[in-house]
C-alpha cells in the first residue's frame, strides 16, 4: 500500500493512485494528505485569524466566517481610484535583512500539532497580486482601476511580486516542498470579475513570474482560484499547473475533464449549495452528491476531493453533515480504483 504523500503526487503526476486523495489548505484537526504553507512574514494574519499583513492591510474574522479572514471593510491603504497614480507614497515592501529564513520556516512546521512525514507539503508564497489589490483600495476601486489605469496597476504588480519572489528565493530550497501553490481568486460564482483578456494582460504575468520558480525545480504547481474562471484552464496548463481546486461546480467540469482531464488535476466538483443547506437533507442525499462527483471526475484519475460544510464553530447541524460527508468520501475514495 502507498503512502498518503506518494499516492497523492502519483495523482498529481496523472498516474492512477491507490485511492483518490484528499486536498486541504488548512489544519483542520486530523493529519492531512497535503498542507499549504504561507510564509509566516507574509501569511501570519490568516494562521492568527487576523491582524495586520505585510503590507499593513488590517484582516478580520468572525464566528459566521468559519475562521476565514477579510480585509477590514472601509479601510484602505490606497483611497480612491485616481490615488492608484501615487501608490508607491503608501505601498512599502518591508526590509528582509536579517530574517532567519530557516528558522522561520522550521518553526512554522513544528506549529502544526500532527505528524506532518507522510504529507505532501505545499508552500505558497502569496494569495495573489489582484487580492492584494482588492485589500489595498476596496473592490469597487481595484475593478475600476484595472480599466483605467493598467500602467500604474502593472507597477504595482510588478513591485509586490518583486518582494513575493524574493520570499521564494529565501524559503523555496529551506522547505523543499513537493508542490508550489499559487493562488488568486479572479472570479465569483456566476462570471470572472474580468476578462479572461485582462486576466492575461495583468495578472497572468505576475503569476508565471512565480511558477518558474516550481518549473526550474520540477515541482508539481497547483492553483488556488474560486469561482467561475474554467476558461483560463489552458492557460494555467502552459504555465506548469497541475492541479487546480476547487475547481467549484458553476464551472463546466464535464467539458474541462473531457478537454483536458490527463494535463491537469482537478481538486473540487461538490459545492455545498442548494438543498444540502438544508436542515432535512438526508444522509443518503448527501452520499448521493459525493458519489455523483465522483462518477464524474474520478475516472481516469488526476481527481482529488476536495470540499466541505462550513458553518459556525460547535455547530451541530455542520458537524453531523461533515461527519456523513467524509464518511461517504472515505468509501469511495477507497473503492473507487479497486
Amino acid at each position: 500500500m502507498l503512502g498518503k504523500r506518494e499516492n497523492y503526487l502519483k495523482t498529481l503526476s496523472g498516474e492512477i493512485p491507490e485511492w483518490v486523495p484528499s486536498y486541504s489548505i488548512d489544519y483542520m484537526g486530523r493529519v492531512p494528505e497535503s498542507l499549504v504553507f504561507i510564509p509566516k512574514i507574509v501569511g501570519a494574519y490568516r494562521d492568527n485569524r487576523g491582524g495586520r499583513n505585510v503590507w499593513g492591510v488590517n484582516y478580520i474574522t468572525s464566528a459566521e466566517s468559519a475562521g476565514g479572514v477579510i480585509s477590514e471593510p472601509g479601510v484602505f491603504l490606497i483611497k480612491d481610484v485616481d490615488a492608484i497614480e501615487h501608490w508607491g507614497d503608501v505601498i512599502k515592501a518591508p526590509d528582509l535583512t536579517g530574517v532567519d529564513w530557516e528558522t522561520m520556516m522550521k518553526k512554522h512546521v513544528e506549529s502544526i500539532p500532527c505528524d506532518l512525514s507522510d504529507t505532501t507539503m505545499c508552500l505558497c508564497p502569496t494569495v495573489g497580486v489582484f487580492q492584494d489589490l482588492v485589500a489595498f483600495m476596496g473592490f469597487e476601486n481595484a475593478l475600476c482601476a484595472l480599466y483605467e489605469y493598467p500602467d500604474e496597476v502593472n507597477e504595482l504588480f510588478d513591485y509586490i511580486t518583486g518582494f513575493y519572489e524574493k520570499v521564494l528565493e529565501n524559503t523555496i530550497d529551506i522547505f523543499k516542498p513537493d508542490v508550489l501553490t499559487l493562488m488568486d481568486d479572479t472570479a465569483a460564482w456566476a462570471a470572472p470579475f474580468m476578462s479572461d483578456d485582462m486576466y492575461r494582460e495583468l495578472i497572468l504575468p505576475y503569476e508565471d513570474r512565480l511558477a518558474k520558480f516550481g518549473r526550474d525545480r520540477g515541482l508539481h504547481i497547483s492553483m488556488h482560484n474560486c469561482g467561475k474562471c474554467g476558461g483560463l484552464v489552458e492557460d494555467w496548463i502552459n504555465m506548469g499547473v497541475d492541479m487546480w481546486d476547487p475547481a467549484q461546480t458553476c464551472n463546466d467540469l464535464a467539458m474541462i475533464k473531457k478537454t483536458y482531464g490527463d494535463r491537469i488535476t482537478l481538486a473540487g466538483g461538490w459545492d455545498a449549495r442548494g438543498h444540502l443547506l438544508s436542515a432535512d437533507v438526508t444522509d443518503e442525499e448527501i452520499y448521493d452528491s459525493v458519489k455523483a462527483t465522483f462518477d464524474l471526475l474520478a475516472p481516469g484519475g488526476r481527481f482529488i476531493w476536495c470540499g466541505g460544510f462550513l458553518g459556525m464553530p460547535g455547530d451541530k447541524e455542520t458537524m453531523r453533515k461533515n461527519m456523513v460527508l467524509f464518511s461517504a468520501v472515505g468509501e469511495l475514495a477507497h473503492s473507487v480504483y479497486k
